[in-house]
């Protein structure tokens, strides 16, 4: 419990000591306005250089490349860079492809990538919105929050400004550490929330655990760990142990009734899935069947007494085959390793993206994702397409969680999983089967609105 406080005493804040670079990149059907405003809003970021291309969606990937040989060639440190992909809706099909592009540039290892994934009608007229406005406005008369406090404050000032509106803005992190845009002074933490800014857990909260543990050595300890978690927390907490795949549906649905009839207010909700993982992110159950997680979380989305209130959702499952052998020293044979002084990084650290529609909120038509997406945290314990790791002691994920969350938890929830993420990034994991040293990551998913601490 020492070294979990020592570490949160010196939680990590990226230096951005060298220049900030930005790329906007965007397809012929958006207008000019649109790319006049985001030239602005870089320009009030801090960006020294911004590229600007017009190019076809099928040509982005191209650009980045580009993109990211100049960056590989400039000599000297780069402090971040930012990217702007704007295209017409439904065209960004497989950004992950584009983002992974800049995710192995040597030159930006260890340092951030922000993304703002903007989706447009052809021909639309930009109107700047909540967005824009407030996130420049924030940089500036608040320089000392970080950026995903920021977004937060913006994507709460959005859903003000657009009341009824079906667009909901996203971010997927898996940064490190703070990102401070708006100075280069040490960071401080933000003044004591006023309670428009911050979730109202007064309610009452309860706790949803389904894990699979048979052929998963381990996993009843951090079935144990986050168990007593919860209930340290104020959660009426239920356990379910081995569910098949429909009892993973049935539960969801039974704990999404009892929430709708539940006498008094409900404010917050936490869900944990706990089990192995199809090829394509399923989850698969004690019978050995797959059910798709979206099925399982639009359950709770569309509960009725937690409209407005925060939903967690904790997954400890594969996402996929892929092992991430890191950028430094797992990357290179053994007989080098103890020869590499830096320590390795996740391929996939380092990188937040922001999704919204350009129109901001004069947008009432169909968009990329609804407003049943809000309030949302989602938590997965490996990126996209990847391996979550666990041994007979538990996950990496689960067990540092508990952790952090014991040690300071009336904490900002989003500031300490990237903690978390921090601290899960330096480790070094075996997986089973496999006898080389591989990286772990997470990949954080909010739509929340106010700042969220589980305990005041």
């Amino acid at each position: 419990m020492a070294d979990a406080q020592e570490s949160l005493g010196r939680k990590g804040k990226y230096n951005l000591l060298g220049p900030r670079v930005g790329l906007i990149l965007s397809s012929p059907e958006i207008s000019a306005s649109i790319v006049t405003v985001l030239e602005g809003v870089f320009q009030t970021l801090g960006c020294e250089s911004c590229r600007r291309r017009e190019t076809s969606v099928q040509d982005f990937l191209g650009e980045l490349t580009v993109f990211r040989e100049q960056l590989d060639a400039h000599r000297g440190p780069i402090g971040c860079a930012l990217v702007a992909l704007v295209a017409p809706s439904g065209q960004l099909r497989q950004p992950q492809q584009l983002i992974r592009e800049l995710s192995c540039c040597g030159a930006l290892r260890g340092c951030p990538k922000i993304f703002l994934l903007l989706s447009s009608a052809p021909g639309a007229v930009f109107k700047p919105g909540a967005f824009f406005t407030s996130l420049c406005e924030l940089c500036g008369h608040c320089p000392h929050w970080s950026l995903l406090q920021m977004l937060t404050e913006v994507f709460r000032r959005m859903a003000e400004e657009s009341s009824g509106a079906t667009y909901c803005p996203v971010l997927r992190s898996s940064l490190r550490g703070a990102v401070c845009l708006g100075d280069m002074g040490p960071w401080r933490p933000e003044p004591e929330p006023t309670p428009s800014t911050q979730y109202d857990l007064s309610g009452a909260k309860a706790a949803l655990l389904l894990a699979v543990i048979r052929d998963r050595p381990g996993a009843q300890h951090d079935v144990k760990a986050l168990g007593d978690l919860c209930q340290a927390l104020g959660f009426e907490t239920t356990l379910r142990i081995d569910p098949t795949a429909q009892a993973f549906q049935e539960e969801l649905a039974q704990f999404r009734k009892q929430l709708d009839t539940h006498r008094g207010p409900v404010s917050c909700a936490l869900v944990s899935l706990m089990a192995h993982g199809g090829p394509q992110g399923q989850l698969v159950g004690a019978d050995g069947q797959v059910v798709q997680l979206e099925v399982l979380m639009q359950e709770l989305k569309c509960c009725r007494a937690l409209q407005g209130h925060p939903k967690i959702f904790l997954l400890q499952a594969c996402r996929g085959g892929y092992r991430d052998a890191g950028m430094g020293r797992t990357a290179l044979p053994w007989f080098l390793r103890w020869l590499w002084t830096a320590p390795a990084s996740p391929l996939h650290a380092d990188i937040l993206q922001i999704y919204m529609d350009a129109q901001g909120s004069s947008s009432k038509g169909s968009s990329p994702e609804r407003s049943d997406q809000e309030d949302i945290l989602t938590v997965y314990a490996a990126s996209e397409g990847c391996v979550a790791y666990r041994d007979e002691k538990g996950s990496d994920f689960i067990q540092t969680l508990v952790e952090v969350l014991r040690t300071d938890p009336g904490g900002d929830l989003l500031e300490l999983l990237t903690e978390v993420n921090r601290q899960v990034c330096e480790l070094d994991v075996l997986g089973p089967d496999c006898d080389e040293y591989h990286k772990a990551c997470l990949e954080i998913h909010s739509s929340l609105r106010r700042r969220l601490c589980l305990q005041t």
